[in-house]
């Protein structure tokens, strides 16, 4: 059994309670958080004691929709449908797995020093990602990009045979879910055969659903009916079910959201960068709906900071709605820790025993967090949603082991993997012109 204890910290707890202690301890051991108290914990002989002086001491951030990503920056002018057929399909279709592990450990690398513990990431070539999440150590949800098959992205058989290579993997650190690319793609067979497998295998499943305005009018001129429309007749939303972007929800899509349990990633920079809109948070949130958030992917983001979309997610439902008393700190916090964790069924998202041991250090020693009182978390709470980036993380925990200390990453070679993944994205351009060929 390895213990170890987290002393001096500003403890943010961010459970039920709300519990905060101004200087306390936080006690690991193996995997597991089994002590949070107010006050210092000396140390026996064999235990690790990590100084926590001047840092906040919380939860890890859950990145709710994710994908592993290549090509930060490349041809990011464009709207969201004439993106995916430009770069994204003929991208990841040009992948192999050299190309998709370099991106993941890029991706992953960028999220853990940004204080992200736990990503639920849907993309290709899942062997290649599995392998790069237990290498780096960070918390998986892995999910193909599943689409009818003439469109030559993942089917459902790719994501079965995911399922049963890499689900469970490592402590069950990664986990494997279906995953639907989006309905454009998709026929209502297609959906009602990923409901039927998750069903068998006891899995849940990622969706982008009404992200745009455009996907909204394709699934009314082919079915008939909107995108979530399709996915309640179909039987796919529902408690295991997270739904992505849900920019443009009716008011009755957002009654079959609620009535079915289904979570929701709200994604407000990469949906505000795309032009698709700004989704109807409140709204959701007042009909009792489980929110988290996401930052989507780099090629439409150009950022895995999630402390800047916990930024974004106030400010922009505050600018739109005229009022200043929407998405305050500690919701918006609640929504990247507690509802995201939630949403994944992952026991993590607050501090506290008997959760899993992932948990990141904020540094507050700087001028970015000055001034600060600390006798509560509500000062505290404000800086790290609209002062704060991740530059501020000094150190993250995942599953009780510290993949990141002092802003170093101890898992793998930051080094290396810059370069790597810049000699992937090259090959993968390269590649990329047969690819348009083809289709």
């Amino acid at each position: 059994m390895t213990r170890t204890l987290i002393r001096h910290g500003m403890i943010l707890t961010l459970d039920a309670k709300g519990t905060y202690h101004e200087s306390g301890t936080v006690v690991l051991e193996d995997d597991r958080i089994v002590e949070v108290v107010a006050g210092d914990v000396q140390p026996a002989i064999g235990e690790t004691s990590i100084d926590a002086t001047d840092m906040i001491v919380m939860p890890g951030l859950v990145d709710l929709h994710f994908h592993t990503a290549l090509g930060k920056g490349y041809n990011d002018h464009l709207p969201l449908w004439e993106y995916l057929d430009e770069c994204w399909y003929p991208m990841i279709r040009a992948l192999d797995y050299d190309a998709a592990y370099w991106a993941a450990q890029a991706s992953y690398t960028e999220a853990i020093k940004a204080g992200v513990t736990t990503v639920n990431d849907m993309y290709r070539r899942l062997d290649a990602l599995a392998d790069a999440a237990d290498e780096i150590g960070i918390r998986a949800i892995l999910s193909n990009d599943v689409a009818d098959d003439e469109h030559d992205l993942d089917t459902l058989q790719d994501n079965v045979d995911a399922f049963h290579r890499d689900h469970g993997r490592a402590n069950d650190r990664i986990q494997v879910r279906f995953g639907l690319e989006w309905l454009p793609l998709a026929s209502p067979e297609l959906l009602r055969d990923m409901r039927g497998l998750a069903d068998e295998l006891g899995i849940g499943i990622h969706a982008h659903l009404n992200e745009s305005l455009s996907e909204v009018e394709n699934s009314v001129a082919r079915f008939g009916r909107r995108p979530t429309e399709m996915a309640y007749e179909a039987g796919l939303l529902g408690p295991d079910l997270v739904a992505a972007h849900c920019v443009h929800l009716s008011d009755d899509e957002i009654r079959m959201m609620a009535e079915t349990g289904t979570h929701i990633s709200h994604n407000p920079s990469s949906n505000a960068k795309l032009g698709n809109g700004i989704a109807r948070v409140p709204e959701y949130l007042a009909a009792g709906i489980n929110v988290g958030l996401g930052h989507d992917a780099v090629e439409c983001n150009n950022s895995g900071d999630m402390f800047e979309v916990l930024k974004y997610a106030s400010l922009m439902h505050r600018a739109n709605r005229i009022d200043a008393s929407l998405m305050q700190a500690e919701q918006v916090l609640r929504m990247a820790t507690n509802n995201g964790a939630k949403a994944l069924g992952v026991n993590a998202g607050s501090l506290e025993a008997g959760a899993k041991a992932d948990i990141v250090l904020v540094n507050t020693n700087s001028v970015e967090f000055t001034p600060m009182l600390r006798d509560s978390a509500t000062h505290p709470m404000s800086h790290l949603v609209f002062a704060a980036n991740g530059s501020a993380v000094d150190t993250t925990i995942v599953d009780g082991k510290v993949l990141m200390r002092g802003r170093q990453l101890l898992t793998v070679d930051e080094g290396r993997v810059v370069a790597e993944a810049n000699a992937a994205f090259r090959r993968t351009i390269d590649r990329m012109t047969v690819v348009r060929r083809a289709h």
